[in-house]
């Protein structure tokens, strides 16, 4: 054979692996509202970037005649490009060969890119569409799915792991998702789920359709277990190349910064009125955020689960920062189990990789309740108060209002590591609320008095007066400065570029043993 016709061979091996299950597959892929493989990677990867891996391998089975049937690649396109000019691995099931079910050979390329991104340092990026486990291959399927999940704790905390679900993810399939840094869904078209419909209705006689069940709405609103819920592939996509643009390409490097396009002395006149005089009355944290960041440059993360608390990504003067805020919006602000665990795990990914953490706090307490007590709150509130103490990157703290009992440790206080931390003069500070604080101390004089409401309020308001305020934490060296609301911008850009350069010496041990 000539090297022409070695090389016509090449390009026609090519051309078959590039068509996947061929035309019709293809076809019907379009027709349930979803892209193929390879066009989710073009969207996402920067145009004539992507290098392609592994394109000819087939699978090694022959149970049930599975050697007549032979596809290139195996069901799932692997590689690394560009996002933003910066390398990025991908791997991609390709739901026209087997449904996208992973059998030995389709483990083995997800876990070379795998392997190669921790090698280089790079973050990894998974677009999953598959049936699940390749029933044809048995245990070898079986063992591909965990030689994928071991991966994903190796690389976890050294690069970033972003899965985007854009079809069925069931069984074993959904734990590398779930061990993934940040998980993104497609409305309608996406589904997460340990064990269907049908096998919930036969185990328990539960009906449940597969949108209630694993749908991308449930998953960012109910579980948690999705972050994102998008309309569209596309709009998933363009949210993990933004997401990716705050990040650190691995856990020794910083954060990229963004060339500065806000005035660093900017001050915003709207956060003098922004906390109401009424302490019992609302407003949205969100407006403070966006109020003292960067223009426009607020990410936010899980938006539609644990509303009490908000998290996301923003710049101070370019520079990534990760946000962590009460929202007396919701539920007063207050601490509950969906809000501690939320916090943490955010606090933890900007830890691993040296995202600095800005802490804005209003909150009343931790929520009361026998849900909540029996549900864990005190393990789960933990796990906050654990993920503050153990950060090592530079922690910054506002409160604009409420800090009340162990909620104000919890929310990064100076007492369990916070470099910086501010109040406003609306700042409140005390082991407990006005009204609670009265009811305890008071008790003898009230239930004696003429006219108990009245001189409750009385001395509700002489206790806010004397004890709700910023003033003793500030004396007692809690507070490093009380600052007028105008000045929480530049005040917190000067003090980013001076931890810029922080170094933390932490005892050396193996790991924590956080209250899971």
């Amino acid at each position: 054979m000539t090297m022409e016709e070695r090389i016509e061979d090449l390009r026609e091996q090519t051309e078959r692996a590039l068509l996947g299950g061929g035309e019709a597959r293809i076809e019907s892929q379009h027709e349930k509202g979803k892209l193929t493989a390879r066009e989710r990677i073009d969207y996402f990867l920067d145009d004539g970037t992507f290098n392609e891996l592994d394109q000819l391998r087939t699978h090694r089975s022959t149970n049930f005649d599975m050697d007549e049937t032979k596809l290139p690649g195996d069901g799932v396109v692997t590689g690394y490009g560009d996002v933003n000019g910066r390398t990025t691995f991908v791997f991609a099931h390709d739901f026209t060969v087997f449904g996208g079910s992973l059998g030995e050979v389709f483990a083995e390329k997800v876990t070379k890119v795998m392997d190669r991104a921790m090698e280089v340092g790079a973050p990894v990026v998974g677009l999953n569409d598959s049936a699940g486990a390749r029933i044809q291959e048995g245990v070898d399927a079986l063992g591909g799915f965990a030689e994928i999940f071991t991966r994903n704790e190796k690389a976890s905390g050294v690069v970033p792991q972003i899965s985007a679900i854009m079809g069925p993810c069931a069984g074993g399939a959904v734990y590398s998702p779930a061990i993934t840094d940040f998980t993104v869904m497609v409305k309608d078209t996406s589904h997460m789920f340990i064990t269907g419909p049908d096998v919930i209705e036969t185990v328990t006689g539960e009906q449940v359709g597969f949108e209630e069940l694993g749908g991308a709405t449930t998953h960012a609103a109910e579980s948690g277990v999705a972050h994102f819920a998008c309309d569209s592939e596309e709009a998933a996509l363009d949210n993990i190349k933004r997401l990716l643009s705050y990040l650190p390409q691995n856990n020794v490097e910083d954060p990229p910064r963004v060339e500065p396009y806000d005035d660093p002395e900017r001050r915003d006149d709207a956060l003098e009125t922004i906390v109401p005089d009424e302490p019992r009355k609302p407003y949205d944290m969100t407006d403070v955020v966006d109020s003292v960041v960067d223009e426009q440059s607020f990410f936010e993360v899980q938006a539609d689960y644990a509303k009490n608390i908000v998290v996301g990504f923003a710049r101070l003067d370019g520079r990534s920062v990760g946000i962590v805020a009460n929202q007396p919006r919701v539920n007063a602000g207050t601490l509950d189990i969906d809000a501690s665990e939320k916090g943490s795990r955010f606090v933890r990914f900007c830890d691993s990789f040296n995202v600095p953490i800005l802490t804005l706090v209003d909150v009343p307490g931790f929520l009361p309740g026998t849900d909540q007590e029996h549900g864990g709150i005190i393990r789960h509130g933990a796990k906050l108060l654990y993920a503050f103490s153990e950060a090592s990157v530079p922690l910054m703290t506002v409160i604009t209002r409420k800090a009340y009992g162990g909620a104000y440790d919890v929310m990064a206080s100076k007492h369990i590591g916070a470099d910086v931390n501010y109040a406003w003069p609306t700042a409140e500070i005390a082991v407990m609320g006005p009204k609670g604080a009265v009811n305890v101390l008071y008790s003898d004089e009230l239930e004696a008095a003429d006219d108990t409401a009245a001189r409750r309020q009385e001395l509700i308001d002489e206790y806010r007066e004397e004890f709700a305020n910023p003033y003793t934490a500030a004396d007692r060296g809690y507070l490093d400065a009380v600052i007028e609301p105008t000045e929480t911008r530049p005040r917190l850009i000067d003090d980013l570029d001076m931890l810029a350069s922080k170094r933390e010496e932490t005892p050396d041990k193996k790991h924590g043993n956080i209250p899971l």
